[in-house]
């Protein structure tokens, strides 16, 4: 059936894109041929743009300068924070960062009980000072000389009981324990006064050997994972906090899959209900006597 109305095409006629019907079967209009072409049409009849089209023109600019602001503003809101950039924020900003870390290992805890066993900005030791140089363990030494010299001063000293460490280093893996401890022990040196460094892990090691070890053994630091570390605390009396000065959260190690210790559900959820949300830590922390370190 044949179609009447206009001139007969030719079989071989292709209308032009430009004046193509749309999907809907209705003209293209103006705006979307702009859409379209990347050009700004002037009115059909050839005269001045109406007050309309420029009003029209004017909306879309704007438009278009506002996307490119909220693209703009998303690229920047994107930037990936690394764990060491976190470390080196001052106190305050370090306890808004470990409240928003505790919600998404508590998540079952309510708001209030947040709020009560959030960690407050005055008992975080503040290490911006180290804040443009990297934290890694080859310069824990020096790190802890520039920022935190009366813990250097403590390690130096003779224990006065065993099981009672000035320093807490808290990491996530067993393998990172054994090179903090190397470092601790190379920072020690020969110094007969200085404490024993303690390895407390459980992979390949029962708790029972680390509670014998502890009761006759005077360190002056111990470093260990949240879950033996935790453990070691609440549910023996083998570690002590009676000479603790400083707990040191290894944030700033990664994984083979580039996350830290916060990052990792398991061990961000021990370092909070096992460490950072007991009593004993707690009261350590709130005394005053004992100060928390972001490496």
């Amino acid at each position: 059936m044949q179609h009447g109305g206009g001139d007969d095409l030719d079989d071989d006629f292709v209308p032009d894109d430009l004046v193509a019907l749309s999907d809907g079967g209705e003209e293209l209009d103006s705006a979307s041929l702009e859409s379209w072409t990347g050009v700004e049409l002037d009115d059909q009849d050839g005269g001045e743009p109406s007050d309309q089209t420029q009003l029209k023109k004017r909306k879309r600019r704007e438009k278009e300068k506002d996307k490119k602001a909220k693209k703009r503003k998303l690229a920047e809101s994107n930037v990936v924070i690394t764990p060491a950039s976190v470390a080196s924020q001052p106190p305050e900003a370090l306890s808004e960062y470990l409240a928003q870390t505790h919600v998404k290992a508590c998540p079952k805890l309510s708001s209030i009980e947040l709020d009560e066993l959030r960690i407050p900005a005055e008992w975080i030791a503040d290490t911006s000072a180290w804040s443009t140089a990297p934290r890694t363990l080859d310069v824990l030494p020096e790190f802890i000389g520039k920022v935190l010299p009366s813990l250097k001063t403590r390690l130096g000293q003779r224990p006065k009981n065993p099981g009672a460490p000035t320093l807490l280093f808290i990491t996530g893996a067993a393998l990172r324990v054994v090179d903090v401890v190397r470092i601790l022990k190379a920072m020690k040196g020969s110094n007969p006064k200085a404490g024993d460094i303690a390895k407390l892990f459980a992979k390949h090691v029962k708790i029972e050997e680390q509670v014998h070890y502890l009761k006759r053994t005077k360190v002056g630091a111990a470093a260990g994972t949240p879950g033996r570390i935790g453990k070691l605390i609440n549910d023996t009396d083998a570690l002590s906090l009676s000479a603790l000065s400083h707990i040191i959260l290894d944030t700033s190690y990664v994984d083979k899959k580039n996350r830290s210790m916060f990052e990792i559900p398991e061990t961000r959820q021990e370092v909070f209900q096992l460490v950072l949300d007991t009593k004993p830590i707690r009261d350590a922390l709130a005394s005053g006597k004992t100060s928390l370190v972001l490496f």
